[in-house]
């Protein structure tokens, strides 16, 4: 088995990362096919992922920890960063490299008690106080790794939650200069252009690639994107 990274490593891939690829719940297949979800994670790295999270709302803790220290070897194997959602308590003992908390969730402050320095966190932003709290954060050393800007569109992964609209993008690309930011909520290939526009160089995304017949094709055609944005 492959070493835990640093945490030097983790953040000088995280500032390198553009395409994050949250795994669909096992409530549900990862595509129509029912493609086994470690086989669409081999897929979706190999075609350009560089970071995978798990979010599983209704697993048990032994499962939950369980499925995540699978992944972890996946993705550590495979040259992607591995986050787990909701759970910093869980995500050291997954051999996670981070976890993600929403604004409801955890604080930050607490996330980062439970899993120390050495690991990522990563946190939901919904709007522009929320996107000037975590800059101030990061700037004083207390604050998350990574933000999440979002929804851009109304998704299922997110009932009740309104879309914010590429305007919030641009606000958080002017800014959260200092702090990496990643577009989520509805992306994919054909709306992909309109975020990037306003500034995002990394996003999130779920069914753009699990539901893809080929999701490494999928993934590739993501990253093209996101590539040809960062030489604008």
């Amino acid at each position: 088995m492959a070493s835990p990274r640093s945490g030097a490593e983790r953040r000088a891939r995280l500032k390198d990362a553009q395409l994050y690829l949250v795994c669909p719940p096992s409530a549900e297949p990862a595509d129509r096919g029912g493609r086994e979800l470690s086989e669409l994670v081999r897929a979706a790295i190999a075609g350009g992922v560089d970071v995978v999270q798990l979010r599983e709302k209704h697993l048990a803790d032994d499962a939950l920890t369980e499925r995540g220290r699978e992944l972890a070897a996946l993705c550590r194997q495979s040259g992607a960063l591995f986050i787990l959602n909701d759970r910093p308590d869980l995500a050291v003992a997954a051999g996670a490299d981070g976890a993600h908390v929403g604004q409801d969730d955890m604080p930050v402050a607490d996330a980062r008690a439970l899993v120390g320095a050495e690991m990522l966190i990563g946190l939901s932003t919904h709007s522009e106080a929320q996107i000037d709290a975590a800059c101030e954060n990061a700037h004083a050393g207390s604050g998350a790794d990574y933000i999440a800007v979002g929804p851009v569109h109304e998704t299922p992964t997110k009932p009740g939650r309104p879309a914010v609209g590429v305007g919030l993008v641009g606000y958080a690309a002017a800014r959260a200069r200092e702090l990496p930011f990643f577009a989520i909520g509805g992306l994919d290939s054909d709306n992909l252009g309109a975020v990037t526009a306003a500034g995002a160089r990394r996003v999130v995304v779920l069914r753009a690639i699990a539901d893809a017949a080929d999701p490494e094709r999928a993934a590739r055609e993501l990253r093209s994107q996101l590539g040809t944005a960062e030489e604008r």
